[in-house]
């Protein structure tokens, strides 16, 4: 049941960003056949990665948890880049002014249900209690305000929108810190004062993976579409 709740997010925030895409296109006034191309090279190009997160995890490769780090080099660093690149080459692009804004900022609220399965992974015995809410990992908290700064700033608007920017950058703080604690309590673990990992193998297999192997991943994404879509307006 749980690895199924991880399934279950991955496949519905997948949706969310292939019909988002669509929406943006259709707005910007592109021709439905070029829409319906685009939105299936996406769709494509996001079950492909999947599938090579399948593929590597289930290959055992990113068990081992010796040093140089197989799990950020070989899943985190690539999509990174692959924002960053994406990103700065459609900076332009009018599919930022037709989106509604408070879409990426309610967009993150998703993260709750992240937290929620971490909870429940550790409980499975798969994660180490301090990568949860119940140790340094916050995210659960800075997720419960998406809604309440996507109400004030956009639907309210009781706040102005560089509210929304700075909660953008908090937010990608708050990322960082948690890749800071999952990457320390798996390859440093000396700075937890242990000397051996306190991450089980099972972290890095699927379904788990797919956590740091994509839903991560689009929460930056996210987080960076919002702060330059805002700067914009």
């Amino acid at each position: 049941m749980l690895e199924l709740g991880y399934l279950l997010l991955t496949a519905i925030v997948l949706i969310i960003i292939v019909s988002v895409y669509r929406y943006g296109l259709n707005k910007t006034g592109v021709e439905k056949s070029i829409i319906n191309k685009r939105a299936t090279y996406l769709t494509i190009g996001l079950l492909l990665w999947l599938a090579y997160v399948f593929a590597i995890a289930k290959s055992g490769f990113l068990a081992n948890f010796t040093l140089p780090p197989r799990f950020p080099i070989f899943i985190i660093f690539p999509l990174f880049i692959f924002t960053g690149i994406v990103l700065y080459r459609n900076r332009k692009s009018k599919v930022f002014s037709v989106i509604p804004a408070s879409w990426a900022v309610y967009f993150q609220s998703f993260r709750i249900l992240v937290e929620s399965l971490f909870v429940a992974t550790v409980a499975k015995g798969f994660l180490h209690p301090e990568v949860t809410i119940e140790g340094y990992n916050y995210d659960m908290i800075f997720a419960i305000t998406a809604p309440i700064i996507g109400y004030l700033v956009f639907n309210a608007k009781k706040l102005p929108i560089k509210v929304a920017i700075y909660w953008n950058y908090l937010g990608l703080a708050v990322l960082v810190s948690v890749i800071f604690v999952f990457t320390t309590t798996i390859f440093f673990p000396s700075v937890w004062e242990s000397e051996t990992s306190l991450a089980p193998p099972e972290i890095v297999a699927f379904p788990y993976i797919l956590v740091a192997g994509f839903l991560m991943p689009i929460a930056v994404f996210v987080h960076i579409f919002s702060i330059i879509q805002l700067r914009k307006s």
